[in-house]
């Protein structure tokens, strides 16, 4: 009995400790969030492709670290997973602060905290469903996470978007000097 509260307990404060630090690096990076953010939201694609190079620029180093029977060796490659996953949760936070901004597109009246709260609630819980979370949600918002993370730290924003609407006519002519 004292295994499965444990368990319990253990699973319950993962479920509280997610959101609240995605909720703290919000809070601490506004700028660097809302850069992530903004990744997800205009071009996904492009920081799931970035985000799987960083990843496998990462993973060489830390399997070889990992492999060394060198005990320093293997805290460092310990070490680089550690930060390579806490450089992956501010890409997590623009995730979730972009499920947040959609939330309050629904026509609800939640306020910027809470509609983040429950972007990161739910990135987490639908990261937490059996199998088909784990493998289809959990490791391409990881790889994406990377990206986005990439994208906002080197500052690289996407291009603006072309204005499409065929209703309003661009005045493309050069002023005359009178």
């Amino acid at each position: 009995m004292a295994d499965i509260s444990a368990i319990f307990f253990i699973l319950l404060i993962l479920g509280v400790a997610f959101p609240a630090m995605l909720t703290a690096w919000w809070l601490l990076f506004p700028n660097l969030i809302k850069r992530a953010q903004t990744r997800v939201e205009r071009s996904l694609a492009a920081s799931f492709w970035l985000g799987l190079a960083f990843l496998f620029a990462l993973l060489v180093p830390i399997f070889i670290l990992m492999a060394l029977p060198i005990g320093p060796a293997k805290t460092l490659g310990w070490l680089l997973l550690g930060a390579s996953l806490a450089f992956s949760s501010i890409g997590s936070a623009g995730i979730a602060a972009h499920l947040g901004e959609r939330m309050k597109q629904t026509g609800n009246s939640y306020s910027h905290l809470s509609a983040f709260i429950r972007g990161a609630v739910v990135l987490e819980l639908a990261a937490f469903f059996p199998l088909i979370g784990w493998l289809f949600v959990w490791i391409p918002l990881l790889v994406t996470s990377f990206g986005a993370t990439g994208f906002a730290l080197l500052n690289w924003m996407p291009r603006g978007r072309v204005n499409t609407d065929t209703n309003t006519q661009v005045n493309t002519l050069k002023p005359e000097n009178v």
